[in-house]
């Protein structure tokens, strides 16, 4: 049968889920189907980094995973009973509005974009399976299945969220590339212990090594071993095995109860070497799968939906050319080859294996603990490797004129110069703007002849471009963002008449000195938002 929608996504778990939010509100019809009865109700991701948290702002459900989960701010190990460091988490060099990480079941992730989600008009189709597609250079033929009955339908546009075994890869014959690794238990249960729940805890005890995270529920525990991965289905044996490591690890009586929830999994470092086939495309688990040693799969896999929405529904509206959709992959087959790296190098860290590195972990953590640079300089790798602030788009096609420069650079998050509680009036006003899903073209104290060009920039390109000035003056201008005490404009590093061009989804394009007619006529035509020769 016909079908009104604009794009269909398979997969209502949090990456499909961003991707219908991020749609939705852009005004796009999408339809969100998933082949399982219901929501999950078993424990999985539990890690939302920074990055993945500004993503969520700009959507506007941070608060609300704010709320529901448990902020993280350090990571302590221990060995044998004794702690060796416990290192803060230190994001001075990575400026962000959320310095931590998010304990937050993955149950209730999806809870709340589902919510918002439904604020849209959009609820996801449950036991619903995708079949089988075929595509054309107008739509894609998908072939559903509704438990006996089969329905038919042309759409656009399809997006494969459908996780590891995903049928949209299949049908697509992309091949995932890679190799499996070790196996690993995950258990989520109540622990007594009066272990400060700040921290993510990285435990080694009689040459096997477990990680322990807390949720927000009072004595609840994401509990992970890398060695003993054998479970004969007694959650009551599981619980004292695991009292007896933990309590040697921690060097304190830990007591375990019988978990509510355990997996045992090989994980897998594989990923896919393209992400889009003509009309449809992959994300998340569909694309890539790997080790959860850093927590990354599904921050990576939401950052990817963002990354997808605002040019899939620029190109649907004809206010891009079809080449925006190809920078979709070419941005974001790079970060999932270097994930499968970050995280395989996480997973030979947390397993630590060789009996050498483990008789050297005493010296390099006092070391640590001791030597200031050298904490911070292990602080930053570490946070840069899992938090998605250090990830950048320089050699992007979206990306003009990345030449070293003042910050934030081209390819570089605007996002990194958005204060936290106690912002100025002028970086609430930039939080909004951020979240208004358009391109922002910034100019700090336009002269006259500025204000001109940019009132006809805003009559011009008005439905994907919106044009802020910065003003001292306080200026009553609908398009202003007031700065008087000049804090927005010195973090951003623009000087009167200088300007920003920023990427829906808070990525900075291009920056200059002075705004003139010949760089705003230029601007549309290079980054290919425009099919039109027509000029300001």
């Amino acid at each position: 049968m016909d079908s009104p929608t604009e794009v269909l996504i398979a997969g209502a778990g949090p990456v499909g889920l961003t991707a219908a939010l991020d749609l939705a509100r852009r005004g796009i019809a999408v339809r969100l189907v998933d082949a399982a009865p219901g929501p999950a109700t078993t424990s999985r991701a539990i890690a939302t980094h920074p990055r993945t948290l500004e993503v969520y702002a700009q959507l506007g459900v941070a608060d609300e995973i704010l709320r529901r989960g448990r902020r993280i701010t350090g990571f302590a190990l221990y060995r044998d009973g004794r702690r060796l460091a416990r290192l803060a988490a230190d994001y001075t060099a990575m400026p962000t509005a959320f310095p931590f990480t998010v304990a937050i079941d993955q149950i209730v992730t999806e809870e709340v974009l589902r919510d918002a989600l439904r604020a849209q008009g959009v609820e996801p189709e449950w036991g619903v399976r995708l079949e089988s597609f075929d595509q054309d250079d107008e739509e894609v033929t998908v072939h559903l299945r509704h438990g006996r009955r089969a329905e038919r339908c042309r759409v656009p546009w399809l997006i494969g969220c459908d996780g590891g075994h995903s049928t949209v890869r299949s049908v697509l014959e992309l091949p995932l590339i890679g190799e499996s690794r070790q196996t690993w238990l995950l258990a989520d249960g109540q622990v007594e212990t009066d272990l400060p729940p700040d921290s993510i805890y990285w435990i080694r005890a009689r040459r096997t090594t477990m990680m322990a995270v807390p949720f927000i529920e009072p004595g609840r525990w994401r509990m992970l071993d890398t060695v003993d991965v054998d479970y004969d289905g007694d959650p009551a044996r599981l619980a004292g095995r695991l009292t007896t490591k933990l309590t040697a690890g921690l060097g304190r009586h830990t007591f375990v109860h019988p978990p509510a929830w355990v997996s045992v999994f090989t994980a897998q470092q594989r990923m896919v070497p393209r992400m889009r086939d003509r009309r449809c495309f992959v994300a998340g688990d569909a694309a890539h799968v790997h080790s959860p040693a850093s927590g990354q799969g599904m921050n990576t896999g939401i950052q990817e939906a963002y990354n997808l929405g605002w040019k899939l529904a620029m190109v649907h509206r004809g206010q891009a050319a079809d080449a925006l959709l190809d920078t979709y992959g070419a941005e974001r087959v790079p970060v999932g080859a270097e994930l499968l790296t970050s995280t395989d190098k996480a997973t030979r860290f947390v397993q630590l294996s060789n009996p050498v590195a483990d008789l050297a972990l005493p010296v390099v953590f006092a070391a640590v603990s001791h030597l200031a640079p050298l904490r911070r300089k292990m602080q930053s790798k570490m946070l840069g490797a899992v938090s998605g602030l250090n990830l950048e788009y320089s050699a992007s096609a979206l990306t003009l004129d990345s030449a070293p420069g003042p910050v934030p650079r081209p390819g570089q998050r605007l996002t990194c110069r958005v204060a936290g509680p106690a912002e100025s009036p002028a970086e609430r006003a930039l939080a909004a703007e951020l979240r208004a899903a358009q391109w922002s073209l910034l100019v700090a104290e336009p002269g006259e002849d500025v204000r001109e060009l940019l009132a006809t920039a805003r009559t011009r390109y008005g439905a994907w471009l919106s044009v802020r000035t910065m003003d001292s003056r306080g200026s009553s201008d609908a398009g202003s963002l007031p700065d008087r005490d000049g804090r927005l404009r010195a973090s951003l590093h623009l000087p009167d008449d200088a300007w920003i061009l920023v990427r829906p989804d808070g990525y900075v394009s291009t920056r200059g000195q002075r705004l003139n007619r010949e760089a705003l006529d230029a601007l549309p035509a290079r980054l290919g938002l425009i099919r039109t020769t027509e000029r300001i």
